[in-house]
């Protein structure tokens, strides 16, 4: 399918656009102010991250069918996602399922109406109680953040209306795909619905689910999830080289996707990524800039679907501990440099060969500063190799070939007395 060969942007719109203090610096319509740069770039897809009103930042959902008053209208959208499809990009929603905000109009008629309320089993409520906002009711929030109040997607009338407003995007945005939030929160009946309801809509319907920890074949099968957000190899990524210690990376990728046949996701196409908008970005975790390079090589080199946060393409920086509106800022126009250089030359090779899509997972070199493997498919070998240290490192290993050509540089290789690696150097070899 073609999510499974594809590179994923990630745009958090409320941030982008300066919306996250009040009135929107700009409209949503800022977003087509990257589409150029997009292109350059190579991307195809691109996730956009809660649209819809809400309360503050996007998942306090107050109605799923009316745009962001911050960002404009439904009809700016719509254009917005036209001229986008227009451009030859996909495009993927945030759905917000396993809960609203206060603000949201069911639940502000739970407030309002009490047990005379026909939305009292919406959520989950207990009218003896009370709770932090002196509602003179109990209910169940998010992981304790009363602000997001958890709906009951045990309920038909919920599930019926979540999907309905889904049937709306995709009539009046013709999406491509949601990414659910919180999908090791949801109900999994609701997750098979969902699957089978928008398969029912378009076949080729792209389900991203976010899952943190546990087996991820829990959420992604072929019941339930497309995909899911890979964040054991997030935090191998960042931690294996500010430890110098590639064996964390390398020895998790096996673990899930090695030639054993016990791996954990082999043929599974998970999201693979170095940052988003819920973590620190990825120019500010690694303790050496001269890894950026190399840690968007790994991953676009392994297995998974490559995604991209906005601005980290050029080294945006920005940290967790200062609060989330310094990981979702505003942006008036993209910027280009050598680390984009380097990305778009990773997007290329990844568009051109389908073994970093579909290859397997082939550890051919392992020590603590540099890692050598290789991804093959139908014939087509790819080698993905990584220096982390400041010193040049002379590689031998099994390469399956004599002559390959680099990807990223066009340059070509002779494999045969070893092959040495430059310091702080990846490459994409493909055998000729």
């Amino acid at each position: 399918m073609w999510y499974d060969e594809t590179v994923v942007y990630q745009i958090y719109p409320l941030g982008l656009c300066g919306a996250l203090g009040g009135k929107g610096q700009y409209s949503i319509s800022h977003i087509l102010d990257f589409s150029t740069h997009l292109k350059k770039l190579g991307i195809v897809t691109l996730l956009l991250n809660p649209l819809f009103s809400s309360d503050y930042h996007g998942y306090d959902t107050k109605d799923y069918l009316k745009v962001d008053e911050r960002l404009g209208s439904n009809e700016e959208l719509q254009k917005v996602c036209a001229s986008l499809h227009r451009d030859g990009f996909r495009i993927l929603f945030d759905g917000v399922f396993n809960h609203v905000g206060r603000g949201f109009w069911a639940f502000q008629d739970v407030l309002q109406k009490r047990e005379q309320s026909k939305y009292l089993h919406w959520f989950y409520i207990n009218l003896d109680g009370d709770n932090g906002y002196g509602d003179h009711l109990w209910y169940e929030g998010w992981e304790g953040h009363f602000e997001l109040v958890k709906l009951n997607l045990q309920n038909p009338e919920v599930v019926e209306y979540l999907l309905s407003c889904v049937d709306k995007w995709i009539e009046d945005y013709d999406i491509d795909g949601l990414r659910l939030d919180v999908a090791y929160c949801l109900d999994r009946e609701f997750l098979k619905r969902l699957r089978q309801h928008t398969t029912e809509k378009k076949t080729d319907f792209f389900l991203l689910g976010e899952t943190l920890h546990g087996d991820y074949n829990q959420w992604m099968n072929d019941e339930m999830c497309h995909s899911v957000t890979n964040y054991e190899c997030y935090k191998g990524l960042y931690s294996a080289l500010n430890s110098m210690n590639l064996f964390e990376i390398v020895h998790s990728l096996l673990r899930q996707f090695g030639p054993e046949q016990w791996t954990l996701y082999k043929g599974k196409h998970l999201l693979s990524f170095c940052d988003n908008h819920d973590v620190t970005r990825v120019a500010s975790i690694l303790q050496r800039k001269e890894h950026l390079p190399l840690i968007y090589g790994l991953v676009f080199g392994m297995p998974g679907i490559p995604c991209i946060y906005y601005g980290s393409e050029w080294g945006l920086e920005g940290r967790k501990e200062e609060g989330d509106a310094v990981l979702r800022p505003t942006i008036q126009s993209p910027e280009w440099n050598a680390l984009t250089d380097q990305i778009a030359a990773m997007v290329k090779a990844r568009k051109e060969t389908k073994a970093l899509a579909y290859g397997d997972f082939q550890n051919l070199l392992l020590t603590n500063r540099q890692c050598v493997f290789a991804r093959n498919f139908e014939g087509e070998r790819i080698l993905i190799a990584v220096n982390a240290d400041d010193q040049e490192f002379m590689a031998h290993f099994d390469a399956g070939g004599g002559q390959a050509i680099d990807l990223l540089t066009g340059e070509q290789h002779d494999f045969s007395g070893g092959s040495m690696l430059a310091p702080m150097s990846v490459h994409f070899w493909k055998l000729c």
